[in-house]
């Protein structure tokens, strides 16, 4: 998952969790605003009652009759203004027939049953508060206030649906705006991630641009040391292979050469002494014998004359030094045709103008084919083989080695290999800033090269 994704889900998750809490705060706060509404409504019904008994008491001139109370006249607007919706006063002493007088609560949208299930479960019932009308009369009666359970959670409900969708619209404020900045920070990180991808690729030296932020400058920073080392170690790699290769080479013609002069001379020698002994041996038994060993030493040292001729073509430079790219890999196609069978058959594709190809393009271009070849050779049952040479000019200017066979094999086995042929074949192909692929073919395997003509 991206980053962006992650900390845009992190905050998501932060953001609803502070909505449940804000809802169970709001939920709470509900609760305990009702019974502060039930305070107040008692609080303001007795100091009203308490003018209408003062009052009364004044008019009937008579401080005696304290236990007349003004019972008729509480029940009025005014005092139905003073009580909150859901709020419930009763006054003691009272008529048995007077019933609690209720502050208006039409228009309240009603709770769900599940929300005053769990009000009722959790936070129980609301207290009764009880309000003297007068502290110096305490005959003058008592008002008592209570909440109705239904309105009440139907109050709390309306309060924490205003809260809740302020409270949602604000998240959701916050986490439109939180992704957008999170993603405008972390925008420079998809500069650092291309520059990796083109260090993957092999362009090490690569640029990045300056980062406000402190710690994407210092990735940034890390990722050009980096490629400026890979670039160095790279560069040093392929000196020393190229030095190992001319060391190789080096050694290749001086071993052929000792070959050439010492075992050739040596076994064109033993050849000559075989041949005369043979043709001086006289009739007889004892001639024949000594003419049939004359004979099998013969056929023995030119058995290792021709054994030697193989093993001095493959240790001299190849002919893509003398006679140039294209003759040399037809000569190679020519010289692997078996003449007995027709089985594989080996196909040459050349494209482009390959006449100026020479030097250690030329030499690489020819390794490879000839390795490949032989492989294809040796280790499969293929029944035709396309080697396939192009050369690519404009900025790419490169040369195209591919080697196609039909003879089945594993493409991950293959590239896993520890073989000399192939780690051969990867560090030609690096030594000159190439690229090397083995992939699956139609029917079989198939194995590109790329080579910089620059080289």
């Amino acid at each position: 998952m991206r980053i962006v994704l992650q900390l845009v889900t992190r905050l998501l998750l932060v953001v609803i969790l502070c909505l449940g809490a804000a809802t169970v705060w709001a939920t709470v706060d509900a609760y305990h605003n009702v019974d502060r509404a039930t305070a107040a409504s008692a609080q303001r019904v007795s100091q009203a009652l308490q003018t209408l008994y003062w009052q009364d008491v004044l008019l009937r001139s008579n401080i005696t009759h304290q236990h007349i109370l003004p019972v008729p006249q509480w029940r009025t607007v005014e005092t139905m203004k003073s009580i909150s919706p859901g709020i419930c006063i009763d006054f003691e002493p009272g008529n048995d027939f007077d019933k609690p007088l209720c502050g208006q609560s039409k228009g309240i949208g009603r709770a769900p049953r599940w929300f005053a299930a769990v009000v009722k479960s959790v936070l129980g019932s609301h207290p009764v508060v009880s309000q003297p009308i007068s502290v110096h009369a305490i005959t003058a009666g008592t008002v008592s206030a209570i909440a109705d359970p239904d309105v009440a959670i139907d109050l709390a409900w309306q309060h924490i649906l205003e809260i809740i969708n302020v409270a949602s619209l604000m998240a959701i404020a916050i986490a439109v705006l939180a992704s957008l900045a999170i993603a405008h920070t972390l925008a420079p990180a998809r500069s650092i991630v291309r520059a990796l991808q083109r260090m993957a690729h092999g362009q090490y030296r690569t640029s990045l641009p300056r980062f406000r932020s402190m710690e994407l400058s210092l990735i940034a920073q890390a990722v050009r040391d980096l490629g400026v080392r890979l670039a160095e170690a790279t560069e040093e790699r392929a000196v020393l292979t190229r030095r190992l290769l001319e060391i190789r080479s080096d050694e290749r013609r001086a071993l052929a050469r000792e070959l050439h002069d010492e075992f050739g001379q040596n076994l064109t020698a033993i050849l000559a002494f075989a041949s005369s002994i043979e043709a001086e041996s006289g009739q007889g038994q004892s001639g024949t014998s000594v003419a049939q060993d004359a004979r099998m030493i013969s056929q023995s040292t030119l058995r290792i004359m021709a054994c030697l001729r193989d093993t001095l073509d493959r240790l001299r430079h190849p002919l893509a030094e003398e006679l140039g790219l294209e003759a040399s890999l037809v000569s190679l196609v020519d010289s692997l045709r078996s003449p007995a069978t027709k089985r594989p058959l080996i196909q040459l594709d050349l494209k482009g103008d390959l006449a100026d190809v020479r030097g250690i393009v030329a030499t690489t271009a020819y390794r490879i084919a000839q390795e490949c070849l032989t492989n294809s050779l040796r280790h499969s049952a293929a029944r035709e083989i396309l080697l396939r040479i192009e050369r690519r000019g404009g900025e790419e200017s490169a040369l195209l080695i591919s080697v196609e066979d039909d003879g089945g094999g594993d493409t991950v086995s293959v590239a896993q290999s520890t073989g000399f042929g192939l780690a051969g074949m990867r560090e030609r192909v690096a030594a000159i800033g190439g690229s090397l692929s083995i992939a699956r073919a139609s029917r079989g395997l198939s194995v590109a090269a790329t080579i910089p003509i620059a080289a």
